[in-house]
């Protein structure tokens, strides 16, 4: 391992991004092939369906890929699905090299596309950049891992911790650029999820307003389907809306929805554990909640968030009945508080990010 393979390593990720938000339920992936010093081949994964990286990578080398070193982010794939095994094509292009990121954990895979490559005499080096690698696919791995795609709660709040005024107004808690970081973050997301009150308050769009072709499926959990005949949600041009209610609603304003083009599909049990099974069924990796302090709260129980995005901005509301950003979780001591791990922060302007994932919810 390197300088360069990290350096190699690092463009791989670069090249990865490119299709963020875009290659649910597959990981991101970006692939660079190296022959005499020099990058003769580069490729990422755009979407699902379309060819793997390395493939991109490879077509670009052409006859330069012989006897060179590949990179790449992901372990190459070793089965069939709806593209042929990559392992497979990095041996039939005579590569003496390769460099590999991480492991997949998906069982189809998890060591034998590796395996594959070193039996057929390819040096392989497993594990330069591991920590980022696992950073720019941690949504991927946990929907492989539990079964559920990566839940992230967003909120902001004043100083004081307070998420809007005592009157439930709340535009603007933060700046510009805070909210421009929202936007950003909503770019990598398959979905956002927010509950009726917030639907009825603060008439949302919930886009990534100009930052991404990709627009996130925004999803309303709604137990009895008060909401406005109204919505910016109910323009389904801008970006898909699906509403998850209970049974027993009134039905002419499903059926208005609906004609809206808004899907709304009935459960018997409207929990975000449920709502998070729905959406894995769906291919979805990352899940954003932008909702209020009480479906937050049950999202945390229903270990439905990993994740935490808090924006801390210099203000103070105040006001005893001021909601914040998550509601009672019922631990009474200090003691049972949820920690959060591997803590960040940094300053958006005025205002603070603090960026954690909570513990017991991995």
């Amino acid at each position: 391992m390197t300088d360069f393979d990290r350096a190699m390593m690092q463009r791989c990720l670069e090249l990865a991004r490119s299709a963020i938000g875009r290659t649910a339920p597959n990981p991101l992936v970006g692939c660079v092939i190296v022959a005499d010093g020099e990058i003769v081949g580069e490729g990422f994964h755009p979407k699902a369906g379309e060819p793997h990286a390395e493939v991109f990578a490879l077509k670009q080398a052409g006859t330069r890929s012989q006897g060179a070193t590949l990179y790449v982010n992901l372990e190459p794939c070793n089965h069939y699905g709806r593209t042929p095994p990559c392992s497979k094509a990095i041996v039939e292009a005579g590569l003496s090299r390769v460099v590999v990121g991480m492991v997949d954990p998906n069982p189809k895979v998890a060591g034998g596309g590796i395996a594959t490559l070193r039996n057929a005499g390819i040096e392989v080096t497993v594990g330069v950049e591991e920590a980022d690698c696992q950073v720019l696919n941690e949504a991927f791995v946990h929907r492989i891992v539990h079964g559920r795609p990566f839940g992230i709660l967003k909120y902001a709040m004043t100083i004081d911790g307070k998420i809007a005024a005592t009157t439930g107004h709340s535009s603007w808690i933060t700046g510009e650029a805070s909210r421009h970081q929202v936007h950003q973050l909503r770019t990598g997301c398959d979905a956002i999820v927010i509950g009726g009150n917030t639907v009825r308050k603060d008439n949302p769009h919930l886009t990534t307003h100009g930052l991404s072709e990709h627009q996130p499926l925004r999803v309303i959990m709604s137990r009895s389907l008060n909401l406005p005949l109204n919505a910016n949600l109910w323009d389904t041009e801008t970006a898909p809306t699906i509403i998850f209610t209970s049974t027993n609603v009134d039905k002419s304003v499903q059926a208005h929805l609906i004609q809206q083009g808004v899907e709304v599909v009935n459960l018997e049990t409207l929990m975000p554990g449920e709502v998070m099974s729905r959406l894995y069924d769906r291919g979805l990796n990352t899940v954003l909640w932008e909702c209020g302090g009480i479906l937050a709260a049950q999202a945390i129980q229903d270990k439905c968030v990993q994740k935490v995005w808090a924006f801390v901005a210099p203000k103070i509301i105040g006001g005893e009945a001021a909601p914040t950003p998550i509601g009672d979780l019922g631990l009474e001591k200090m003691s049972d508080a949820i920690e959060l791990t591997r803590v960040t922060w940094k300053a958006i302007d005025s205002d603070l990010l603090i960026e954690g994932y909570l513990g017991g919810n991995r």
